[in-house]
Protein backbone atom coordinates (compact mmCIF):
# COMPACT_ATOMS: atom_id res chain seq x y z
CA UNK A 1 0.00 0.00 0.00
CA UNK A 2 0.66 3.96 -0.81
CA UNK A 3 0.86 5.98 2.09
CA UNK A 4 -0.51 9.35 0.53
CA UNK A 5 0.25 12.72 1.93
CA UNK A 6 -2.99 14.99 1.97
CA UNK A 7 -2.21 17.06 -0.80
CA UNK A 8 -1.63 14.23 -3.65
CA UNK A 9 -5.16 13.26 -2.45
CA UNK A 10 -6.77 17.19 -2.60
CA UNK A 11 -4.91 17.55 -5.92
CA UNK A 12 -5.74 14.54 -7.35
CA UNK A 13 -9.72 15.40 -6.53
CA UNK A 14 -9.46 19.15 -7.44
CA UNK A 15 -9.83 19.73 -3.97
CA UNK A 16 -12.68 17.20 -3.11
CA UNK A 17 -14.78 18.73 -6.32
CA UNK A 18 -18.77 18.10 -6.20
CA UNK A 19 -18.51 17.18 -9.97
CA UNK A 20 -15.55 14.35 -8.66
CA UNK A 21 -18.54 12.79 -6.25
CA UNK A 22 -19.30 8.87 -7.16
CA UNK A 23 -21.13 8.18 -4.18
CA UNK A 24 -21.47 9.06 -0.44
CA UNK A 25 -23.28 7.50 2.69
CA UNK A 26 -23.34 6.27 6.12
CA UNK A 27 -19.77 6.03 5.82
CA UNK A 28 -18.25 8.45 3.79
CA UNK A 29 -18.48 10.25 0.51
CA UNK A 30 -15.92 8.88 -2.51
CA UNK A 31 -14.13 11.02 -5.06
CA UNK A 32 -12.90 10.07 -8.42
CA UNK A 33 -9.60 11.11 -8.12
CA UNK A 34 -6.09 10.87 -10.91
CA UNK A 35 -2.99 10.74 -9.27
CA UNK A 36 0.32 12.15 -11.34
CA UNK A 37 0.93 8.78 -13.25
CA UNK A 38 -2.88 9.29 -14.69
CA UNK A 39 -4.15 6.27 -12.51
CA UNK A 40 -7.62 6.77 -12.06
CA UNK A 41 -8.29 5.81 -8.35
CA UNK A 42 -11.91 6.18 -6.10
CA UNK A 43 -10.70 8.05 -2.63
CA UNK A 44 -13.09 7.32 0.40
CA UNK A 45 -13.48 10.63 2.67
CA UNK A 46 -15.25 10.79 6.40
CA UNK A 47 -17.51 13.56 6.45
CA UNK A 48 -17.53 13.29 10.08
CA UNK A 49 -15.24 13.62 13.00
CA UNK A 50 -16.07 10.32 15.26
CA UNK A 51 -14.60 7.10 16.77
CA UNK A 52 -17.10 5.01 14.98
CA UNK A 53 -16.33 6.31 11.74
CA UNK A 54 -12.43 6.38 12.75
CA UNK A 55 -12.77 2.66 13.31
CA UNK A 56 -14.64 1.40 10.47
CA UNK A 57 -11.98 3.04 8.30
CA UNK A 58 -9.28 1.41 9.63
CA UNK A 59 -11.26 -1.79 10.02
CA UNK A 60 -11.50 -1.90 6.34
CA UNK A 61 -7.87 -0.77 5.57
CA UNK A 62 -6.50 -3.32 7.71
CA UNK A 63 -8.37 -5.73 5.95
CA UNK A 64 -7.97 -4.86 2.44
CA UNK A 65 -4.62 -4.67 3.26
CA UNK A 66 -4.54 -8.58 3.93
CA UNK A 67 -6.58 -9.80 0.86
CA UNK A 68 -5.59 -9.96 -2.66
CA UNK A 69 -7.98 -11.72 -4.79
CA UNK A 70 -9.28 -10.81 -8.41
CA UNK A 71 -12.86 -10.59 -7.21
CA UNK A 72 -12.19 -8.00 -4.12
CA UNK A 73 -12.06 -4.00 -4.76
CA UNK A 74 -7.91 -3.54 -4.29
CA UNK A 75 -6.88 -0.73 -1.56
CA UNK A 76 -3.79 1.04 -3.57
CA UNK A 77 -3.00 3.12 -0.18
CA UNK A 78 -4.38 5.42 2.98
CA UNK A 79 -3.42 8.57 3.30
CA UNK A 80 -3.03 8.69 7.45
CA UNK A 81 -2.46 12.53 7.88
CA UNK A 82 -5.91 12.83 8.98
CA UNK A 83 -8.57 12.20 12.10
CA UNK A 84 -10.24 9.74 9.96
CA UNK A 85 -7.57 7.81 7.49
CA UNK A 86 -8.96 8.44 3.71
CA UNK A 87 -8.67 5.47 1.64
CA UNK A 88 -7.77 5.16 -1.98
CA UNK A 89 -8.73 2.05 -4.03
CA UNK A 90 -9.00 0.65 -8.13
CA UNK A 91 -11.54 3.17 -9.98
CA UNK A 92 -14.38 0.24 -10.52
CA UNK A 93 -16.15 2.20 -13.21
CA UNK A 94 -19.70 0.26 -14.20
CA UNK A 95 -22.06 0.52 -11.38
CA UNK A 96 -22.62 -1.82 -8.79
CA UNK A 97 -25.00 -5.18 -9.34
CA UNK A 98 -27.63 -3.06 -7.09
CA UNK A 99 -27.95 -0.45 -10.18
CA UNK A 100 -28.03 -2.85 -12.91
CA UNK A 101 -30.83 -5.34 -10.91
CA UNK A 102 -33.50 -2.42 -9.94
CA UNK A 103 -31.98 1.27 -11.57
CA UNK A 104 -31.73 0.49 -15.37
CA UNK A 105 -33.32 3.65 -17.46
CA UNK A 106 -35.94 2.94 -19.47
CA UNK A 107 -35.19 -1.24 -19.61
CA UNK A 108 -31.40 -0.75 -20.70
CA UNK A 109 -28.61 -2.55 -19.32
CA UNK A 110 -30.56 -5.69 -18.32
CA UNK A 111 -28.16 -8.11 -17.53
CA UNK A 112 -28.61 -11.57 -19.12
CA UNK A 113 -28.85 -15.04 -17.30
CA UNK A 114 -25.33 -16.10 -18.05
CA UNK A 115 -24.33 -12.86 -16.86
CA UNK A 116 -25.82 -13.04 -13.58
CA UNK A 117 -24.90 -16.68 -13.59
CA UNK A 118 -21.19 -15.46 -13.75
CA UNK A 119 -21.21 -12.76 -11.42
CA UNK A 120 -22.78 -14.73 -8.87
CA UNK A 121 -19.86 -17.49 -8.92
CA UNK A 122 -17.34 -15.02 -8.97
CA UNK A 123 -18.81 -13.31 -5.96
CA UNK A 124 -19.58 -16.33 -4.23
CA UNK A 125 -15.39 -17.19 -4.77
CA UNK A 126 -14.97 -13.79 -3.54
CA UNK A 127 -16.45 -14.74 -0.35
CA UNK A 128 -15.54 -18.07 0.14
CA UNK A 129 -11.85 -17.03 -0.13
CA UNK A 130 -12.25 -14.61 2.71
CA UNK A 131 -14.12 -17.52 5.08
CA UNK A 132 -11.74 -20.20 4.44
CA UNK A 133 -8.12 -18.85 2.52
CA UNK A 134 -7.44 -15.61 4.54
CA UNK A 135 -4.86 -15.97 7.21
CA UNK A 136 -7.75 -15.64 9.59
CA UNK A 137 -11.27 -15.96 8.22
CA UNK A 138 -12.80 -12.73 7.51
CA UNK A 139 -16.81 -12.10 7.76
CA UNK A 140 -18.16 -9.66 5.82
CA UNK A 141 -21.45 -8.59 7.54
CA UNK A 142 -22.32 -6.67 4.75
CA UNK A 143 -23.31 -8.98 1.56
CA UNK A 144 -25.25 -6.79 -0.45
CA UNK A 145 -25.77 -6.39 -4.79
CA UNK A 146 -24.95 -2.32 -3.68
CA UNK A 147 -21.46 -3.81 -2.64
CA UNK A 148 -20.66 -6.08 -5.64
CA UNK A 149 -19.51 -3.74 -7.96
CA UNK A 150 -18.77 -4.72 -11.93
CA UNK A 151 -15.57 -3.38 -13.72
CA UNK A 152 -14.47 -2.03 -17.42
CA UNK A 153 -15.44 -6.25 -17.90
CA UNK A 154 -18.33 -6.75 -15.94
CA UNK A 155 -16.15 -8.97 -13.47
CA UNK A 156 -17.84 -8.83 -10.31
CA UNK A 157 -15.59 -6.82 -7.24
CA UNK A 158 -16.99 -7.10 -3.61
CA UNK A 159 -16.56 -4.13 -1.46
CA UNK A 160 -17.06 -2.02 1.69
CA UNK A 161 -15.21 -3.98 3.99
CA UNK A 162 -15.28 -1.28 7.20
CA UNK A 163 -18.06 -3.65 9.00
CA UNK A 164 -16.57 -6.85 8.62
CA UNK A 165 -14.79 -8.74 11.61
CA UNK A 166 -11.81 -10.90 11.54
CA UNK A 167 -12.58 -14.36 13.66
CA UNK A 168 -9.96 -15.47 15.90
CA UNK A 169 -8.34 -18.85 14.85
CA UNK A 170 -9.73 -21.88 16.51
CA UNK A 171 -13.42 -19.97 16.47
CA UNK A 172 -15.89 -20.08 14.10
CA UNK A 173 -17.89 -17.47 15.25
CA UNK A 174 -17.86 -13.65 17.21
CA UNK A 175 -20.08 -12.24 19.08
CA UNK A 176 -20.73 -8.46 18.32
CA UNK A 177 -23.91 -5.69 18.55
CA UNK A 178 -25.97 -6.42 15.41
CA UNK A 179 -24.67 -4.50 12.23
CA UNK A 180 -26.32 -5.09 8.52
CA UNK A 181 -28.15 -3.69 6.09
CA UNK A 182 -32.42 -4.36 6.06
CA UNK A 183 -33.50 -6.83 4.07
CA UNK A 184 -30.15 -8.64 3.96
CA UNK A 185 -29.82 -9.00 7.91
CA UNK A 186 -29.24 -12.94 8.83
CA UNK A 187 -32.27 -13.63 11.16
CA UNK A 188 -30.47 -15.65 13.77
CA UNK A 189 -27.49 -13.51 13.98
CA UNK A 190 -30.32 -10.30 14.87
CA UNK A 191 -31.48 -12.28 17.12
CA UNK A 192 -28.38 -13.72 18.78
CA UNK A 193 -25.34 -11.59 18.40
CA UNK A 194 -23.89 -14.59 17.52
CA UNK A 195 -21.95 -13.48 14.15
CA UNK A 196 -20.44 -16.26 11.63
CA UNK A 197 -20.19 -17.14 8.12
CA UNK A 198 -23.06 -18.58 7.69
CA UNK A 199 -24.34 -14.60 8.04
CA UNK A 200 -22.93 -14.19 4.85
CA UNK A 201 -23.93 -16.87 3.53
CA UNK A 202 -27.98 -15.51 4.21
CA UNK A 203 -27.27 -12.49 2.56
CA UNK A 204 -25.57 -13.61 -0.33
CA UNK A 205 -28.94 -15.70 -0.72
CA UNK A 206 -30.89 -12.51 -0.80
CA UNK A 207 -28.74 -11.75 -3.35
CA UNK A 208 -28.79 -14.09 -5.27
CA UNK A 209 -32.84 -13.87 -4.84
CA UNK A 210 -32.60 -10.44 -6.36
CA UNK A 211 -30.68 -11.96 -9.07
CA UNK A 212 -33.23 -14.30 -10.48
CA UNK A 213 -36.32 -11.91 -9.92
CA UNK A 214 -35.13 -8.59 -10.34
CA UNK A 215 -37.44 -7.19 -7.19
CA UNK A 216 -36.33 -5.72 -4.21
CA UNK A 217 -35.31 -6.70 -1.40
CA UNK A 218 -38.05 -5.17 0.90
CA UNK A 219 -41.68 -3.89 -0.60
CA UNK A 220 -43.97 -2.88 1.34
CA UNK A 221 -46.43 -3.50 -1.91
CA UNK A 222 -46.08 -6.74 -1.47
CA UNK A 223 -47.95 -7.22 2.11
CA UNK A 224 -46.48 -7.35 5.02
CA UNK A 225 -46.09 -11.01 5.15
CA UNK A 226 -44.64 -11.23 1.54
CA UNK A 227 -42.38 -7.78 2.03
CA UNK A 228 -39.33 -9.51 3.02
CA UNK A 229 -38.13 -10.96 -0.39
CA UNK A 230 -36.56 -13.93 1.28
CA UNK A 231 -40.02 -14.84 3.10
CA UNK A 232 -41.33 -14.25 -0.58
CA UNK A 233 -39.07 -16.61 -2.40
CA UNK A 234 -39.18 -19.20 0.09
CA UNK A 235 -43.11 -19.13 0.15
CA UNK A 236 -43.47 -19.18 -3.65
CA UNK A 237 -41.25 -21.59 -3.71
CA UNK A 238 -43.65 -24.01 -1.65
CA UNK A 239 -46.74 -23.56 -3.28
CA UNK A 240 -44.89 -23.65 -6.75
CA UNK A 241 -46.11 -19.59 -8.03
CA UNK A 242 -41.93 -19.25 -9.10
CA UNK A 243 -42.88 -18.50 -12.68
CA UNK A 244 -44.82 -15.64 -10.88
CA UNK A 245 -42.02 -14.02 -9.41
CA UNK A 246 -39.02 -14.79 -11.32
CA UNK A 247 -37.46 -11.89 -13.71
CA UNK A 248 -38.62 -12.53 -17.42
CA UNK A 249 -35.16 -12.58 -18.91
CA UNK A 250 -34.08 -15.38 -16.65
CA UNK A 251 -37.32 -17.11 -17.69
CA UNK A 252 -36.47 -16.96 -20.97
CA UNK A 253 -33.00 -18.09 -20.88
CA UNK A 254 -32.36 -19.91 -18.27
CA UNK A 255 -32.88 -23.93 -18.86
CA UNK A 256 -35.35 -26.06 -16.13
CA UNK A 257 -32.50 -27.64 -14.64
CA UNK A 258 -30.59 -24.14 -13.88
CA UNK A 259 -33.70 -22.43 -12.40
CA UNK A 260 -34.69 -25.66 -10.47
CA UNK A 261 -31.19 -26.02 -9.13
CA UNK A 262 -30.50 -22.90 -8.55
CA UNK A 263 -33.88 -21.86 -6.78
CA UNK A 264 -33.33 -24.83 -4.44
CA UNK A 265 -29.79 -23.23 -3.66
CA UNK A 266 -31.45 -20.02 -2.64
CA UNK A 267 -34.09 -22.04 -0.01
CA UNK A 268 -31.10 -23.38 1.69
CA UNK A 269 -29.17 -20.19 1.90
CA UNK A 270 -32.00 -18.09 3.53
CA UNK A 271 -32.57 -20.95 5.57
CA UNK A 272 -33.28 -19.52 9.42
CA UNK A 273 -31.28 -21.59 11.10
CA UNK A 274 -27.80 -20.79 9.95
CA UNK A 275 -26.40 -24.61 10.93
CA UNK A 276 -28.62 -25.77 7.59
CA UNK A 277 -27.12 -23.63 5.61
CA UNK A 278 -24.10 -24.68 2.90
CA UNK A 279 -20.86 -23.08 3.29
CA UNK A 280 -19.65 -20.35 0.99
CA UNK A 281 -17.37 -22.55 -0.57
CA UNK A 282 -20.05 -25.57 -1.87
CA UNK A 283 -22.74 -22.43 -2.40
CA UNK A 284 -19.47 -21.50 -5.10
CA UNK A 285 -19.39 -25.04 -6.36
CA UNK A 286 -22.74 -25.67 -6.94
CA UNK A 287 -23.09 -22.35 -8.68
CA UNK A 288 -19.92 -23.67 -11.02
CA UNK A 289 -21.94 -26.62 -11.86
CA UNK A 290 -25.47 -24.69 -12.37
CA UNK A 291 -23.31 -22.68 -15.08
CA UNK A 292 -22.57 -25.84 -16.93
CA UNK A 293 -25.78 -26.98 -17.07
CA UNK A 294 -27.31 -27.68 -20.24
CA UNK A 295 -30.77 -28.79 -20.18
CA UNK A 296 -34.16 -28.25 -22.40
CA UNK A 297 -35.75 -24.77 -21.80
CA UNK A 298 -39.03 -24.34 -20.16
CA UNK A 299 -42.44 -24.58 -22.57
CA UNK A 300 -43.52 -21.34 -21.74
CA UNK A 301 -40.29 -20.04 -22.72
CA UNK A 302 -38.95 -21.62 -25.99
CA UNK A 303 -41.33 -19.79 -28.39
CA UNK A 304 -39.88 -16.56 -27.34
CA UNK A 305 -37.27 -14.97 -29.14
CA UNK A 306 -34.62 -13.10 -27.66
CA UNK A 307 -30.89 -12.22 -28.47
CA UNK A 308 -27.83 -12.21 -26.49
CA UNK A 309 -25.32 -9.60 -27.18
CA UNK A 310 -21.59 -10.57 -27.55
CA UNK A 311 -20.78 -9.18 -24.06
CA UNK A 312 -23.16 -11.58 -22.62
CA UNK A 313 -25.36 -8.33 -21.80
CA UNK A 314 -28.89 -7.55 -22.94
CA UNK A 315 -29.09 -4.32 -24.09
CA UNK A 316 -32.47 -3.19 -25.22
CA UNK A 317 -30.50 -0.36 -27.51
CA UNK A 318 -27.20 0.22 -28.83
CA UNK A 319 -26.29 3.00 -25.88
CA UNK A 320 -24.63 1.62 -23.11
CA UNK A 321 -26.59 3.80 -20.04
CA UNK A 322 -23.98 3.22 -17.07
CA UNK A 323 -23.86 4.93 -14.03
CA UNK A 324 -21.43 6.61 -11.32
CA UNK A 325 -19.83 4.00 -9.35
CA UNK A 326 -20.80 4.42 -5.46
CA UNK A 327 -18.37 2.43 -3.45
CA UNK A 328 -20.20 3.39 0.09
CA UNK A 329 -23.09 1.58 2.03
CA UNK A 330 -26.40 2.35 1.75
CA UNK A 331 -27.88 4.99 3.73
CA UNK A 332 -30.33 1.62 4.99
CA UNK A 333 -26.97 0.33 6.89
CA UNK A 334 -28.06 0.56 10.55
CA UNK A 335 -26.22 -1.07 13.38
CA UNK A 336 -25.47 -0.88 16.95
CA UNK A 337 -29.43 -1.99 18.00
CA UNK A 338 -30.04 1.36 16.72
CA UNK A 339 -34.07 2.86 16.83
CA UNK A 340 -33.92 1.87 12.57
CA UNK A 341 -32.69 -2.05 13.51
CA UNK A 342 -35.65 -2.22 16.53
CA UNK A 343 -38.18 -0.54 14.29
CA UNK A 344 -37.44 -3.35 11.74
CA UNK A 345 -38.06 -6.16 14.39
CA UNK A 346 -41.39 -7.08 13.20
CA UNK A 347 -40.68 -7.41 9.37
CA UNK A 348 -37.74 -9.44 10.36
CA UNK A 349 -39.54 -11.93 12.24
CA UNK A 350 -41.63 -12.84 9.35
CA UNK A 351 -38.54 -14.41 8.02
CA UNK A 352 -39.80 -18.21 7.60
CA UNK A 353 -37.42 -21.02 7.36
CA UNK A 354 -38.19 -23.22 4.68
CA UNK A 355 -39.95 -26.81 5.52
Amino acid sequence: MKIFQVEELEQATNNYSQDNILGSGGNGTVYKGILPDKRIVAIKKSQRLDHGQRDQFINEMVILAQINHPNVVRLLGCCLETDVPMLAYEFVPNDTLHQHIHKRKNGKGRLSWDSRLRIAHESAGALAYLHTDTRMPIIHRDVKSANILLDENYTAKIADFGASRLVPLGHDQVTTLVQGTIGYLDPEYFHTGQLTSKSDVYSFGVVLAELLTGRKTIDPERGLEDANIATYFIKAKEENRMLEILDRQVVKEASGEQLKAACDLICRCLNQVGGNRPSMKDVQMELEIICRMFGRQHPWSSQENYTTEESSLMIESEEHDLYPVPLVANSDTFGEYSSSTMGMKEMMLNVQSPR
